[in-house]
């Protein structure tokens, strides 16, 4: 070999070497991390593919009352949390969870009102809804307690409506938080059948048996239904999610909620319900979608606007990068995550096409697990205990600022570890992820960064 041709092999050694090298240091040194909120234009937020014309001016209009402030006149309050669905529901877009702006600061005080901030309202942290977990006399609560009243606004002369004692109730370790729940690609959760959801609980039940996981279905009380919408899929439909949310967040009564949560006499403003059916529009083939659209109530309004709302799109190379996003997904389901953050389901014969028969890339099992004492919450809703959550769907995770029911991380990291506790189901699989190395872990990260 000529002295010039073996040049270029040594120095090619060398940098082998010392590449080898710098990476066996980097390894030592790297520690995966949450890349963090993804960037860009949302990617979420816009109707289904395929629906009809009519189909969409209900998602239009249904998108514009979801986005629409209300004041007392129209039946806010006397209590609530905030006086707009999408103040709420709004990272990445309308339809989506609590924004970086908790707008909650800023109501407290809106039209004069006489509000204190309580200690967990912040201007960075998530949108909250408060729950007491026991009565004065120790008997079982549960309840949302608004945060605000409407004493002191100029649109509600003469309402006196102190706020909850949330201080005391602080300090006797009685108050659980919630925050808002993405509802894009909802209608097609709510399309995906009973039966389907049970076929997919019995799907590797040797392995979910072996690593602890079991998961059960919360249901109906009256049919036996099972229920999907919630932190603990307490809600069997949209309707009934939007109605519940509309009287228990805002205070504005409806249809299916008629009653005042609050009576006070000085507060009260409005003919009940606030928010009903328009029983006199008018009715005819020329203006049948057009008195259609005057007719229906807001809950209705809601209930279309989430049903019709398509799911989030993925980033195929964002962040992290194509090869990085596929290995996590697989790293993702060796370890076990994916047998209750099932990747899919398909919605069945649905009478709106564009639900029908669809494939839901959601990321759930829409079944309750018990996640032990560390999460608890010691709330029963339907039949979930104290210690069961629903299986949190996924997509659009890579634009979510906050994690858990309450809110208490915007790490990913410390969200997966707050899975493991005592008595969780999920232990065995958070043991599984703590023995992966920092760059499988980054790859998992970035996996769920992408959704």
């Amino acid at each position: 070999m000529k002295l010039r041709d073996a040049v270029p092999l040594v120095v090619t050694s060398v940098v082998g070497f010392l590449f080898f090298h710098s990476q066996i240091a980097t390894s030592v040194d790297f520690v995966a991390r949450d890349p963090g909120v993804r960037g860009g234009e949302p990617d979420a937020g816009g109707p289904l593919p395929g629906l009809t014309a009519n189909q969409l001016a209900f998602f239009n209009q249904g998108l514009t009352d979801f986005n629409g402030v209300e004041d007392v006149p129209d039946g806010l309050g006397p209590t609530m949390n905030l006086d707009a669905c999408g103040g709420c529901h709004a990272q990445p877009a309308s339809g989506g969870t609590s924004p970086k702006v908790n707008p909650q600061v800023a109501f407290a005080s809106l039209r004069g009102a006489d509000n204190k901030l309580p200690s967990f309202i912040r201007l960075n942290g998530p949108v909250r809804e408060a729950r007491f977990v026991k009565n004065a006399d120790g008997s079982p609560d549960g309840g949302v307690h608004a945060i605000f009243t409407i004493q002191g606004r100029d649109d509600a002369p003469g309402c006196v409506l102190a706020q909850p004692d949330f201080a005391t109730q602080l300090a006797n370790r009685n108050v659980i938080f919630r925050i808002p729940t993405p509802v894009f690609g909802a209608g097609l959760i709510e399309e995906i059948t009973d039966t389907t959801i049970l076929v997919n609980r019995s799907r590797d039940s040797s392995t979910k048996s072996a690593l602890g996981i079991s998961g059960r279905p919360n249901r109906n009380g009256n049919d036996g239904s099972i229920t999907r919408f919630g932190w603990k899929a307490q809600n069997v439909s949209l309707m009934i999610f939007s109605g519940e949310a509309y009287n228990v967040e805002m205070g504005i009564t409806n249809e299916l909620f008629q009653n005042e949560r609050d009576q006070t006499p000085s507060c009260q403003f409005a003919r009940v319900p606030n928010d009903v059916q328009n029983t006199d529009a008018a009715d005819n083939a020329a203006t049948r979608l057009t008195a259609a659209l005057a007719a229906t109530p807001a809950v209705a309004n809601f209930a279309n606007f989430q049903r019709f709302l398509a799911p989030p799109k993925p980033d195929p190379d964002t962040p992290g990068g194509l090869n990085s996003i596929g290995r996590g997904r697989s790293t993702f389901s060796s370890i076990g995550c994916a047998l209750c953050h099932t990747p899919s389901m398909r919605t069945g014969n649905a009478t709106v096409e564009a639900l029908r028969f669809q494939t839901a890339n959601l990321y759930s099992d829409l079944l309750i697990h018990d996640m032990g004492v560390g999460l608890a919450d010691s709330i029963s809703q339907g039949a979930a205990t104290g210690r069961e959550f629903r299986t949190a769907p996924l997509w659009g995770l890579g634009q979510r600022i906050f994690f858990l029911h309450d809110g208490r991380t915007d790490d990913l990291k410390d969200a997966i570890q707050a899975h493991s506790s005592t008595g969780s189901e999920a232990n065995a699989v958070i043991s599984k992820f703590n023995g992966l190395s920092e760059f499988q872990k980054q790859d998992l990260f970035n996996f769920l960064r992408s959704l």
